[in-house]
Order: C-alpha cells, then sequence, then structure tokens
C-alpha cells in the first residue's frame, strides 16, 4: 500500500505550496489535556447528526456540550431526549453564535452538504478540530480551501468516511496489492440503493415557520425550495447536493480508490444516465455509470435508484453487492459488501479468504484530538477531499452532457472496453423498469480530460467553473 499522503505533499501537487506553513508552527490552542474531556458540539441532527449524537455520548473522555439546528423544532427536540438522558446541553440555531462559545474543543458537522466546508473552515478559525461528514464538500474548491485550512490553523480534521477505520478492509487492500490476485483490472463502485420518486409541485414551496431559511441556505442561493419535502430531499438538488453519487456512493468512490491507491484526481473522467423511470421535482441523477480513468486501472461507480424491476422491492447486485465494492483482479475478485469486511474469491468464485474487524471512526478522532498527530487520523481531510472531488468531476461531466440515443451512446463507447458493457447492463435494468431509452433518451456526459497535479480541466473552460461556485455574501471561505 502507498504511503499517506500528508497536506505537505497534498498541497505541493495541487499547487497550494506557496501558501503552506511549517507543521512546527501549529499553535495548540484550546487543546483538551490528555485527562480532560474532550467537549463536543453537533451541528445538524435532522439525520446522520443524531448518530452522531450517539457516538460522541458513549465514548469515554467526550463530552457532549452543545447543540446546533437551524430548524427550532429539530434543535428543540434534541435538547429535550438529552435532557431525559441525564445530559444537560446548550442549543444554538446560529452556527456563528455557537462558535462564539467557550466550552467546545471540537465540532461534529452534519449539515446538508453545502454547508459541510464552510461550517468546518469557520470552526477551525474559530479553534476548534472539526469531524466532518461525507461528502465533505459542495464543489472541487471547497475541499481544497478545508485543506489549506487544516493546515493553517493547526487543526485535527476527520472525513466522515468511516470504512477507513475498519481494519478488514484495510487488510483485503494490504493484501491485493501484495499482488494475490495478480493486477487490479477495475475497482467498482456499487451503490443499488432504492429511491423512489419525490414527487412534483406546482410552484415553489413554503418554508417551515421552525427553520431559519436564510441560515439554511448559507453559501446556496436564497431562493424558493421546490420540492414537497423540505428536509432530505434537498439531495436531490444541484444547489445543495450531490444526488446518491455524493450522498451514498461517496463512500463506495473512496473504497475503491483505497484499494487503487491512487492520491490525485484521475487524468479522464465521463458519465451516462439520467434521472429515469419516473417524472418528479428532482435535478440529480437516479442511474448513472461513471468511470475514472488511473493509469493502475479505471474506477468505475454504477447508481441505481429504481428496483431490480417493475413492482419488486429486491435491487439488483453485481457479484455479491447491492451497496458495496468489488475489486476485479486476474486471479478473482475481493467483494466489500459493507463498512467494515472484505471476502476474496477465485475466478471460479470459490471463496479464498474473509477479513474482518473495525474500530471506532469517532473514537480514531478523539485519539487524534488528544496526540496532535493528523498522521493517525483514518480518514484525514485529504483522503476525504479526494474522494468527494471524483464524485464532483462525475457530476460536472454529466451535467455539461446532451441526451443522447441509445445506439449514439453505443457508438461513441464502442471501443471503452469498461464503458460499454456497463452501459448494456444499465440499458437492461431500466428496461426492467419500462424504460424505453428510444424513447426516454438518457445524458452522455461530456468525456473530461484532466491533469492530475493541477486537478483542472484540460481546455473546457465550461468545466473547469464548475470546480467553484460563488456563495453569497455573508457565507464566504477566506483562508487567511
Amino acid at each position: 500500500m502507498k504511503t499517506p499522503i500528508t497536506r505537505r505533499s497534498f498541497l505541493k501537487q495541487a499547487a497550494f505550496a506557496a501558501s503552506a506553513i511549517s507543521l512546527s508552527a501549529r499553535s495548540w490552542s484550546q487543546v483538551p489535556g490528555a485527562n480532560q474531556d474532550v467537549r463536543v458540539a453537533v451541528i445538524g441532527f435532522n439525520g446522520r447528526g443524531k448518530e452522531h449524537i450517539k457516538e460522541w455520548r458513549k465514548l469515554s473522555g467526550v463530552r457532549l456540550t452543545a447543540l446546533c439546528d437551524v430548524d427550532r423544532d429539530v434543535l428543540d427536540a434534541g435538547v429535550k431526549h438529552c435532557g431525559e438522558n441525564g445530559l444537560t446541553v446548550a442549543a444554538y440555531t446560529d452556527i456563528r453564535k455557537l462558535l462564539d462559545a467557550k466550552n467546545i474543543d471540537a465540532i461534529s458537522i452534519a449539515t446538508p452538504n453545502h454547508w459541510h466546508a464552510l461550517a468546518a473552515v469557520w470552526g477551525m478559525q474559530s479553534g476548534r478540530d472539526v469531524y466532518v461528514e461525507k461528502p465533505v464538500s459542495y464543489d472541487f474548491w471547497e475541499g481544497e480551501q478545508l485543506i489549506a485550512a487544516a493546515l493553517r490553523y493547526g487543526k485535527i480534521v476527520q472525513a466522515g468516511t468511516q470504512s477507513r477505520s475498519s481494519q478488514g478492509i484495510q487488510q483485503a487492500v494490504e493484501w491485493v496489492n501484495s499482488g494475490a490476485l495478480g493486477n487490479i483490472l477495475a475497482a467498482r463502485g456499487i451503490c443499488y440503493k432504492r429511491r423512489p420518486s419525490i414527487g412534483t409541485t406546482e410552484g415553489p414551496q413554503g418554508v417551515p415557520a421552525t427553520v431559519d431559511y436564510d441560515l439554511w441556505c448559507g453559501p446556496a442561493p436564497l431562493t424558493p425550495p421546490r420540492r414537497a419535502k423540505f428536509h432530505y430531499d434537498w439531495h436531490w438538488f444541484w444547489d445543495y447536493g450531490a444526488g446518491d453519487l455524493g450522498n451514498q456512493g461517496v463512500h463506495e468512490v473512496d473504497v475503491a480508490r483505497w484499494f487503487l491507491g491512487e492520491k490525485t484526481v484521475s487524468y479522464r473522467a465521463f458519465s451516462v444516465g439520467g434521472r429515469l423511470g419516473y417524472t418528479d421535482d428532482g435535478q440529480t441523477p437516479n442511474t448513472l455509470i461513471t468511470i475514472h480513468d488511473f493509469k493502475r486501472a479505471p474506477l468505475i461507480m454504477e447508481v441505481r435508484g429504481l428496483p431490480e424491476k417493475t413492482g419488486s422491492t429486491k435491487m439488483d447486485n453485481y457479484k455479491g453487492a447491492e451497496i458495496g465494492v468489488v475489486i476485479e483482479c486476474e486471479g478473482g475478485h475481493v467483494l466489500v459488501p459493507n463498512y467494515t469486511s472484505a471476502k476474496a474469491f477465485d475466478k471460479d468464485g470459490k471463496e479464498m479468504k474473509s477479513f474482518e474487524g473495525a474500530t471506532n471512526h469517532f473514537e480514531n478522532f478523539i485519539q487524534a484530538v488528544r496526540s496532535r498527530r493528523d498522521s493517525s487520523l483514518h480518514a484525514p481531510i485529504e483522503e476525504g477531499h479526494l474522494s468527494a472531488a471524483l464524485c464532483h468531476f462525475s457530476n460536472i461531466s454529466y451535467r455539461l452532457g446532451r441526451l443522447q440515443p441509445p445506439g449514439a451512446m453505443r457508438e461513441q463507447i464502442q471501443g471503452d472496453k469498461d464503458a460499454l458493457p456497463a452501459f448494456e447492463r444499465m440499458a437492461e435494468h431500466l428496461a426492467a423498469n419500462g424504460v424505453d431509452l428510444e424513447k426516454t433518451r438518457a445524458t452522455l456526459g461530456a468525456v473530461l480530460k484532466i491533469n492530475p497535479v493541477t486537478a483542472k480541466f484540460i481546455q473546457n473552460k465550461n468545466a473547469n467553473r464548475l470546480l467553484r461556485r460563488v456563495p453569497r455574501t455573508g457565507y464566504v471561505i477566506k483562508v487567511a
């Protein structure tokens, strides 16, 4: 397995060396001592954040001291639940007021995606260490700022890709990289996760009276929502989310890239898919194939939100994976079916070896907070950024693509040994769900050529514009 990337080496690759400061010059203000509780605040907990609260509360030497959510009902319910379990916490709707508090050593971020990076940078600038959920950024530029801020302010930053804390998967990575199954032919992420229609609305929708909508939008445009379900369904709109590729799929992208040992973005990327099988208000694709070309082997990601066929409650699977990773090698394959284990199979499908075990991802963060050794993090922000970046690049390809009939798609990808079989399986899956690609066309994404060192698109101004959006005034990341 390749040597883990460091902030210094990453910034050098990404042309950030000019802004780097010496690690030895870090200032460890507000750092808890070895015998002191680490005081944690959770920001955003209507979904994944509930698990954050649960995890922090069960760790020895950790004290949950504050909760923050822009929905007053969510906030009040969280405070009440803590009180019923003997825990008194401060309550905030505004993250800026929370960051002015004195009794917080670290923040734990599980807001919608468009707030992840800004909240993390503000947290670091206020002197706090940060645990931030995946995807760690809304766009590529934000990811770069996260890395720069972690170095500039000397903070511990853990990405919420918890598979990185699995010793079982790590052992499988090392075993594959020892050559036990020969060369890797492809690293394939699978996200076959049911995502039904979110329905349609007749126009802009109201905002719940308990929500501070200006704060909810933050860096995103302050426009009325166009979804019937205010919470969660923001995932399927470009202003806030990254579709299921950046939601669930980023976990699989991360593990696939871990096996490949890649520490840069790919040199070519393209996607094909669409929002197919129903018509609703959502914007992001529910069906997607995306391919990233690396020198060692391609990283292929497949997203399916429809069931195996019309009327079924089951999902497809690929070599045993519904949501997981399949590493295809000359001598067989490795299946990673969850966040904690892996199994190896020979070319005949006979199980050869299994790998089990994981440690607590949140606890790993706390250990690094105490030791001040970011090298001990299982998912340092550099890793979170690269995996999110691959998802962002895939979505950029899709967004710059064009609707095409299936014949034209086959013609354009017929020379690609990885893309064509994946497309044929996708077309078969869609047909089983009553989708005729001749009548309801999918999108063939733009083929993006990338400089892996600068992480810029080659001769594609439209794609480069999508590397960073202009946030609203008052919600701009500024790393000194």
